[in-house]
């Protein structure tokens, strides 16, 4: 099999934030699957199997023989430590919880909250940092209702979640702050066991309780927690930032109404803002006729499977009636085109352990999007667009500050 170069942890170009790193771009025409070195200060210097073709990225991630237990410190009730079986119970319990119907019912409170975002925006005045201000509080607010965090509890919880994910940081720092979660979250537990709430974790005590340990209990509070609100304020961060590079796209999120759901999804699929997460082959599996064994590690890069040029060109896709994987305008998929029929993409992985929330963050997403263009019409960073302060060595990419004027 081919050798090549290490293949940065983030998975991102240097310079060109948005753009999957060279080696990865490389990786997708070989014809064979490479392997490379991982940097990673939470599990050490690696070797993996580099996937980044879409439909081997699709046929990896389906595959029950790939595990993701293992490629994050073990936490009891947080799903990305579990597999088969164990898994797919444990999530049973949430799905109710993260549906296209629930996501709908949310709308309105949603709303609110974004609306409240933007007062305080506008308060904060010229100069104000969007991540701050509007990206962070707003996720922040629905998942903390969602689980029942109280108010004055949240700006430390964001800034142990900020340092848990970040790459750059010890694995002894990671684990700390992991430690003060779990004991926080804990309490929640408990006060819940007491007294059910209205909300996510007051409803999985209630229907499931008996069958879950309060160290579960924690994981899964912690994970909804976490995923709720860092995945969806870097996401949004991420797309604002680059909207505001590119102003005639965001003039079609600000100004048709039409296009907003469409320009979500070619966001998504443009950042795919997850990093690549390590996983483990425990039997073998085979990828285009070639053979990823049993212990190997495998990375499978979204950001660059949903820009692969391959995927357009596969024989028998004209004929379908489903055109959802081509680019039919024309524009190539390495290009930002929010006006692109919808695309199948990667950003919320795929298999077992497809993204749980992905619902509510859709729905997040389309609403706080075209609002705040519509509020700040002159919207623009105060920055030079190449001197923005991306976070790309982060379990999920997207901005530590965008200050903005209008």
């Amino acid at each position: 099999m081919t050798e090549s170069a290490a293949i940065p942890i983030g998975g991102r170009a240097a310079g060109c934030p948005f753009a999957p790193a060279p080696e990865l771009t490389a990786a997708q025409k070989d014809p064979e699957l490479p392997r490379a070195t991982v940097p990673s200060p939470l599990l050490g210097a690696f070797d993996a199997v580099i996937v980044t073709r879409y439909e081997d990225v699709k046929t990896v991630l389906a595959d029950d023989q790939l595990r993701m237990g293992g490629s994050m410190p073990y936490q009891a009730g947080n799903l990305l430590s579990y597999d088969g079986p164990e898994h797919t119970r444990l999530r049973r319990m949430l799905t109710g919880s993260f549906t296209t119907k629930r996501a709908r019912e949310l709308r309105p409170r949603i709303e609110d909250v974004v609306n409240s975002a933007l007062d305080a925006v506008e308060e904060a005045g010229r100069g104000a940092d969007l991540v701050r201000t509007f990206c962070t509080p707003i996720p922040t607010a629905v998942i903390c209702e969602l689980l029942g965090v109280p108010y004055a509890d949240r700006e430390e919880f964001q800034r142990r979640t900020a340092i848990a994910l970040d790459f750059t940081t010890s694995r002894e720092v990671q684990m700390e702050k992991a430690a003060e979660m779990e004991a926080y979250m804990a309490g929640l537990v408990a006060r819940h066991r007491e007294d059910p709430g209205d909300n996510v974790l007051g409803r999985v005590v209630r229907d499931f309780g008996d069958q879950l340990t309060d160290s579960e209990l924690a994981g899964i509070g912690n994970m909804l927690l976490i995923a709720g609100h860092e995945t969806i304020a870097s996401t949004l961060s991420a797309g604002i930032a680059l909207l505001l590079r590119n102003p005639d796209q965001l003039a079609v999120v600000r100004d048709d109404p039409s296009a907003v759901d469409g320009a979500v999804e070619e966001l998504l699929r443009f950042c795919a803002p997850a990093a690549i997460l390590p996983r483990q082959a425990a039997g073998n599996i085979c990828v285009r006729d070639q053979e990823i064994k049993a212990g190997e590690r495998v990375v499978a890069s979204a950001l660059a499977a949903n820009r692969d040029p391959g995927r357009a060109d596969q024989a028998g896709l004209a004929e379908r009636s489903d055109r959802s994987d081509r680019a039919d305008d024309g524009v190539p998929l390495d290009e930002l085109d929010v006006r692109r029929p919808p695309q199948r993409h990667l950003a919320f992985g795929f298999g077992p352990h497809q993204c749980l929330g992905q619902q509510l963050a859709r729905m997040e997403l389309r609403v706080a999007l075209p609002a705040l263009f519509n509020r700040f019409p002159e919207l623009r960073p105060t920055v030079p667009h190449d001197e923005v302060d991306y976070r790309t060595n982060a379990l999920v990419f997207g901005v530590n500050e965008l200050p903005v004027t209008w």
